[in-house]
């Protein structure tokens, strides 16, 4: 996989397919395009994966584990569960800003249902930290508990999908992450306790 290449390559290669799965449509997208951008041959790309699909989700895969560890490190010592998810949102908003490229692939070009079918989509340790926060906001009572920990993780995320897909549309001047504040106050009078 791209552990295997030099670390050179293996940077090229990563810009490479988050240039050209931005900008195309994921059908018509390639990987001849993405090896002549990366200056890799062909035959190693193939031989590494096979196909676009398993190179994209391989990629895809390595940058949602750098947010992962992003959002770790940021959640160290905030105890706080309203703080906590304030952070995440304002995290999430602010990598996809500052990597739009993998915003524009996860949310805009990439068929959900062709990577909902690969092991990746699956962010077991992204996913888990979010529901294990939200589950004990329930356990505490400080958030709704009428609905699963995994309907309120799903309306947070929507919420990320469609501002970021929506400021790249409008083409919007505003920093994505300065939303966070506005977008966050809307998520927790939807998720919290309203007899708190």
């Amino acid at each position: 996989m791209l552990s295997e290449l030099k670390p050179q390559v293996r940077q090229r290669l990563e810009r490479a397919v988050l240039d050209v799965f931005s900008e195309s449509d994921f059908h018509k997208a390639n990987i001849r395009s993405v090896a002549k951008k990366a200056g890799v041959s062909f035959s190693t790309i193939y031989q590494h994966y096979g196909s676009k699909e398993q190179l994209v989700f391989a990629v895809v895969d390595i940058w949602l584990g750098k947010l992962t560890d992003r959002i770790v490190d940021h959640l160290q010592g905030i105890e706080d569960l309203k703080e906590k998810l304030r952070k995440v949102l304002w995290l999430q908003l602010d990598y996809y800003e500052k990597n739009p490229c993998l915003g524009k692939i996860l949310f805009m070009t990439l068929p959900m249902k062709t990577w909902m079918a690969d092991e990746t989509f699956q962010q077991r340790k992204m996913i888990n930290l979010f529901l294990d926060v939200l589950k004990k906001g329930q356990q505490e009572n400080r958030l709704i508990s009428e609905v699963r920990a995994g309907t309120l993780l799903d309306l947070m995320m929507g919420l990320i999908q469609r501002s970021f897909c929506m400021w790249i549309s409008r083409k919007e001047p505003e920093s994505l992450a300065e939303q966070s504040n506005d977008l966050f106050g809307m998520i927790w009078r939807a998720i919290s306790n309203p007899e708190l």
